[in-house]
């Protein structure tokens, strides 16, 4: 994302070879330059300011950069704009790709530091909350920042905006490390799990914690509070060594020094920091003064508290985020923190519980010799960014919430989640010569004016062969079925087909006609599906060549899965009709609240 450039001195020139324009945006210069590509400053059409990073050529043609892009665009849209730079368009499909991201003038933190020296503490309470509102949100949406420092947070009017989320780089881990002998990220905010050797080491939210403190310390004293000579020596300040505070006083330092713990178990979750930084312990006239000269951030952190949850008593220890690899959409109806004794939910399309804190402490005094031993054998090239700021860095991992409590749920974390409420993994799609359109009506709803099947826009990511699908289904209009394509590969894929009174599991036919041949049809008798009902929950677990059915987590029938060519494969939402359905429809289905598993 952008570097906090403004359009004035900060941006330079177009370069010779720089494009004019890309997509339907006018680019009039170039605001930075990183390990992912270029970031141009860019007009749209209707004159909005807009920042366009352009992914670098090498990495265009690399179809697992160019999977990975797809995946975190995906992911980074799901970020609600509550002190962060709002996503705003990408395509990763195009020549060149790019992503478009809202436009933040304003001097960076870092900038102000230097320049200025350390923040006041109005300013620097202002700061505290906007960067932690910032991570509840991130968080809530299912992102790891990774690379939080003060050149990644925006001083910009109203609130500060912190930048370059959970976007694909040119290096990516999916453990706390790139490479066995390469760390990536700044080393000054790196919380001290980063430097493990262990690959099984997970990444997690309370790594951007670490870095918050961190981040805070050096806007109130100008110093980082692990502050060394070289390198090295400062991660092994970070490593074994208490945080040096001086500066800073009162509940807000106590707050930092608890972020700043060496176990990631022990330290808060971003929405503890955001609610004890606004609950008015810790320093009430300060928060008051922010807030005062900041409406917008007043308003972003009560938003971002609202979205992911009542936490109820701030002293309550509250479960943090084990992350495991995956990629999940930001579903705003069920991102809630709750307290460790809390129930889970137990309803379709309600909150989910949150993933109770790890447990596992990782050991000092192990981590501390191997990390020792590997810079006095020179195996460790840590990744600096201190002389350049601008360059990019690893993708963020994600985390999912886990799922509903209902009957065929698995235990493990969902693939890919979606609401389907509004525009995100799923989007929009009309066809006019078939009168199809797929629309957003408080839940994704397809429609085709004719019989005939009709696939709306998700996401691209391939589901390996053996996953799990839930999805809640409603169906609108007499005759219409709900379909629900797995293992889809192009034209050739699984189809199951849900209708009022029966379910079909069929096959795409391979000539591409559109044609589906039925393999098992599962009569619903006496318990037809409603029309206009509240939303039935199907689920479909296909393991090597059988697929169950379920319909309220009660398991109905098993169908032949016949083709074993056919593997993994995207799963697409769309509109069919019953088999004796008249040529003239409407057929209309809704669907809400997806949920993908990977069983494999």
């Amino acid at each position: 994302m952008v570097d906090g450039a403004g359009p004035g001195e900060r941006t330079q020139p177009l370069r010779l070879g720089d494009p004019q324009t890309l997509g339907d945006y006018q680019l009039i210069g170039r605001l930075g330059e990183g390990g992912m590509g270029t970031v141009y400053l860019g007009r749209t059409n209707a004159g909005v300011l807009v920042a366009v990073k352009m992914v670098r050529a090498d990495l265009a043609h690399d179809d697992e950069f160019r999977r990975r892009f797809r995946s975190e665009v995906n992911r980074a849209r799901q970020v609600p704009p509550f002190c962060t730079a709002e996503v705003l368009d990408a395509d990763p499909d195009h020549e060149s790709p790019y992503l478009v991201v809202e436009y933040v003038d304003g001097p960076t933190l870092a900038d102000v530091v230097e320049q200025r020296g350390p923040l006041t503490s109005a300013n620097l309470h202002g700061v505290a909350i906007g960067v932690a509102t910032a991570l509840t949100a991130i968080h809530g949406a299912g992102v790891i920042h990774r690379d939080l420092k003060p050149r990644n947070v925006l001083l910009a009017p109203g609130s500060p905006k912190v930048i370059d989320f959970g976007i694909a780089r040119a290096m990516e881990a999916t453990s706390a490390n790139t490479r066995t002998d390469q760390m990536v990220g700044t080393v000054a905010y790196m919380a001290p799990e980063r430097f493990s050797s262990d690959e099984d080491t997970p990444l997690t939210p309370a790594a951007d914690v670490f870095a918050w403190g961190s981040v805070v310390a050096y806007a109130g004293t100008g110093q980082t509070p692990f502050f060394a000579d070289s390198p090295p020596a400062m991660a092994a300040r970070i490593l074994t060594q208490p945080p040096r505070l001086d500066g800073l006083s009162g509940p807000l330092r106590d707050l930092v020094a608890h972020s700043l713990e060496k176990d990631p178990a022990n330290r808060p979750s971003s929405r503890e920091l955001l609610d004890l930084l606004i609950s008015g312990k810790q320093r009430p006239a300060a928060t008051a003064a922010a807030f005062a000269d900041q409406p917008d951030l007043r308003a972003a952190a009560v938003e971002a508290q609202a979205v992911t949850g009542v936490a109820g008593d701030p002293s309550v220890s509250l479960p943090t985020l084990a992350i495991p690899p995956g990629m999940v959409g930001y579903d705003e109806n069920s991102i809630v923190t709750v307290p460790i004794s809390a129930p889970p939910a137990d309803t379709v399309a309600g909150p989910s519980p949150a993933v109770p804190r790890q447990g596992r402490r990782w050991a000092m005094p192990a981590l501390l010799a191997v990390f020792v031993t590997a810079l006095v054998a020179g195996a460790v090239l840590v990744a600096l960014e201190l002389r350049n700021e601008d360059r990019s860095r690893a993708g963020g991992d994600t985390v999912s919430p886990a799922p509903s409590a209902t009957a065929s749920a698995p235990a493990g974390l969902p693939r890919l989640q979606d609401s389907l409420r509004r525009p995100s993994l799923w989007t929009a799609k009309d066809y006019p010569e078939e009168q199809a359109t797929c629309y957003f009506d408080n839940a994704l709803v397809a429609r085709r004016e004719q019989a005939g099947t009709y696939k709306c826009r998700g996401p691209l990511d391939e589901i390996p062969a053996d996953m799990h699908v839930e999805v809640s289904v409603r169906l609108d209009t007499p005759d219409s079925c709900a379909a629900i394509w797995f293992r889809n590969n192009g034209q050739v894929g699984y189809q199951a087909r849900i209708c009022e009174r029966n379910i079909y599991i069929g096959l795409h036919n391979k000539a591409g006609d559109g044609k589906i041949t039925v393999h098992k049809t599962i009569p619903l008798g006496d318990a037809p599906i409603p029309l206009n009902g509240p939303g039935t929950r199907i689920g479909l677990i296909a393991r090597g060549d059988r697929v169950e059915v379920y319909r309220d987590g009660a398991l109905i029938d098993t169908a032949p899965l016949t083709e074993p060519e056919l593997q993994e494969g995207r799963v697409l939402l769309g509109v069919y009709n019953e088999r004796d359905a008249p040529e003239t429809g409407p057929y209309e289905v809704a669907y809400t609240d997806i949920k993908i598993w990977d069983l494999s």
